[in-house]
């Protein structure tokens, strides 16, 4: 009798936990919207069948952990669930939205395709291509550096070119409407050109009018040579191959390098100074958000596979820099919820252990990733399996959890931090992908003596180094940071490695006017919002928005992540609407000097916002003395 009741008292306390658990799984307001939107499992009529993440997180874990041995699959089911739990580590949307639900979606956030060849069906095979991938909700990247300068001869119709930029302008609309209309979401798209094709100056300022291009964003791919001329106040000659060089159909790929390489000639269209090139950068960018800036001859130096493929372009939102036919499957790792501790006036402390612990699990799981896709281009199948097997890894949180710990985003103090975090990540990282490398293999192209040679490899630990050398490395390329947008409102918490943007906004409905709050700042508000409208208290230096911060905050603690990113970074660097032409030249400098691969700028007012930032009511204005920026003393940080 005792023995019957014990037994049915323990599944009644077992019911009550799994009760607990449903309703602390279950999501409210933004985050249930976007997880039955975006993320849950639909029936044929659209309707969600999963309606708590805990449903979602058994289904991916379980699909994932079909690409492991027969016997380990359980082991690694129930492994890739409570790293995922609780939001630990969120994969990204694509593995969300697809893993296990049978349909023939990709698992690939970002892609980049070959440059279109230099005729009109040659950039319609591209739109094909683009249009494909995106339908199934990847973002592409394209560099047009391939196609011919405004005003080029065509010799087969007897007319002339109407130039690279035209031709941005199909791809935006059909990124921009099409596929929109086509699909479920809207398509996302990134355009580069080269600091030496002579429509560059068309290239950077063609943003300037909002209406044009604008299904697309614009970098620029800046190279070493061109920043030492730009500092030696020097020439700087726009350049294009001869088109009437008997191999120009056939060979030419928008690859500078390799052409001059093979010996091929080159015409010299326009020689200008090339901070004249540098200036229209940063007026453009003050002036419109655009373009971005990619230190692409960096890039491809501290690039793992230097010794195979070339980095060509990145995606639209910059984390990850890929060769033709590249992509990247992401996942992060939410910092927030490793932090111990809920009393928001008192800081809290950080789980390092548990970090590295999920740190090994997401490599492996995001790694069986990539044998799982269905693969839309052979192209890709061959560079990933045949290749790559590129993951990037990366985080969201960091917001928050700097505000939880008490700590100013941008402080000496935060970068201390940072740095530890992203040094956990990046060594437990390729140490974990080197033993799955031992296991199961590396990837195809692998060469233990020319990999650990890379310009990044040679940052890494000797340990490190050794282990690949000995072991080898699963994946070539491991780490980035992305923008984690929709995910990271799912899960609760701060974007990326972005710092809150407000802690207070005004919306306006039929209802009237409301303050929207941060909901860590909400906490505090609570108890001290009395004290801080009568003007009693200040805000915490804690609580501090990505317009709170200079500039130069943004772009160091960029650059202490980049250190530990074999990849690159989606960051934007929010700078006042006081900011001159001058400062963004100087901060593109910066970013420069400390070792970042491309630097997003936004100054306040440039661009249309969403929301609008609650203000204080305006008092009688008063002349503003505008004083010079103060810049950080900096050194430049050697690449190796």
């Amino acid at each position: 009798m005792l023995k019957s009741l014990k037994k049915n008292l323990k599944k009644l306390v077992n019911l009550y936990i799994i009760n607990l658990l449903f309703l602390h799984m279950k999501l409210s307001g933004v985050a249930e919207k976007v997880f039955l939107d975006r993320y849950s499992l639909k029936d044929k009529q659209g309707k969600a069948l999963e309606q708590t993440p805990d449903e979602m997180w058994r289904r991916v874990a379980k699909a994932v952990a079909e690409q492991e041995k027969p016997d380990q699959r359980k082991k690694w089911e129930k492994a890739f669930y409570d790293a995922m739990e609780d939001f630990k580590y969120v994969p990204g949307g694509r593995i969300l939205a697809g893993a296990g639900t049978g349909f023939g979606v990709t698992f690939y956030n970002c892609f980049v395709i070959p440059s279109p060849k230099d005729s009109r069906h040659g950039i319609l095979q591209t739109l094909g291509e683009m249009i494909e991938i995106m339908s199934r909700g990847g973002g592409v990247g394209i560099n047009i550096s391939s196609l011919r300068p405004r005003g080029a001869r065509v010799e087969k119709v007897n007319g002339f070119s109407s130039g690279p930029i035209n031709w941005a302008e199909l791809f935006s609309l059909a990124t921009k409407d099409i596929i929109q209309q086509g699909g479920t979401r809207r398509g996302a798209l990134m355009l580069m050109l080269h600091d030496w094709h002579p429509d560059i100056e068309e290239f950077i300022t063609v943003k300037q009018d909002l209406s044009k291009i604008n299904g697309a964003n614009l970098s620029v791919c800046v190279s070493d040579v061109f920043m030492d001329a730009v500092k030696a106040d020097g020439d700087w000659p726009l350049i294009f191959p001869d088109k009437n060089d008997p191999d120009y159909d056939t060979m030419w790929d928008g690859d500078i390098e390799a052409w001059k390489a093979k010996g091929k000639k080159i015409n010299v269209h326009k020689v200008v100074k090339a901070r004249k090139i540098w200036d229209l950068i940063g007026e453009a960018a003050w002036r419109s958000a655009e373009p971005g800036v990619v230190f692409m001859e960096r890039y491809n130096k501290m690039h793992n596979n230097y010794y195979w493929n070339r980095i060509i372009c990145v995606n639209p939102c910059g984390e990850e820099g890929l060769p033709a036919w590249g992509v990247c499957n992401l996942g992060s790792i939410n910092l927030a919820a490793f932090v111990k501790g809920d009393d928001i006036n008192t800081a809290a402390e950080f789980d390092f252990d548990g970090l590295k612990e999920v740190v090994k699990t997401a490599v492996r799981f995001q790694d069986n990733v990539v044998d799982m896709d269905p693969y839309v281009f052979p192209g890709i199948k061959k560079t990933q399996l045949e290749g790559e097997r590129r993951i990037g890894l990366g985080t969201m949180g960091l917001g928050d959890t700097l505000i939880k710990l008490h700590i100013r985003y941008g402080s000496e103090e935060s970068l201390q931090f940072i740095e530890k975090v992203y040094q956990i990540i990046c060594y437990e990282a390729y140490k974990a992908s080197s033993d799955v490398g031992k296991e199961k293999g590396s990837f195809k192209k692998f060469d233990s003596k020319k990999f650990i040679k890379s310009g990044f490899m040679k940052t890494l630990p000797a340990e490190i180094r050794k282990k690949v050398k000995e072991d080898g490395i699963r994946n070539s390329v491991i780490l980035m940071q992305a923008p984690t947008g929709s995910t990271s409102l799912m899960s609760g918490t701060t974007s990326g490695i972005e710092p809150v943007y407000e802690f207070e906004f005004i919306r306006r409905d039929r209802l009237g006017e409301h303050a929207i709050r941060h909901h860590l700042y909400e906490k505090w508000y609570e108890e001290h919002g009395t004290d801080l409208e009568s003007g009693k208290i200040k805000r915490p230096e804690w609580f501090v928005s990505a317009n709170d911060l200079t500039p130069e905050d943004h772009v160091m603690v960029q650059a202490v992540i980049q250190k530990y990113v074999d990849a690159s970074i989606s960051k934007t660097v929010n700078a006042p609407q006081t900011h001159t032409v001058e400062d963004v030249k100087r901060l593109y400098t910066l970013a420069y000097e400390q070792g970042l691969k491309g630097i997003a700028y936004m100054r306040e007012g440039s661009r249309q916002g969403v929301l609008e930032r609650k203000t204080e009511e305006k008092k009688e204005e008063k002349p503003v003395v505008q004083s010079q920026p103060v810049f950080p003393t900096v050194k430049p940080r050697p690449m190796v």
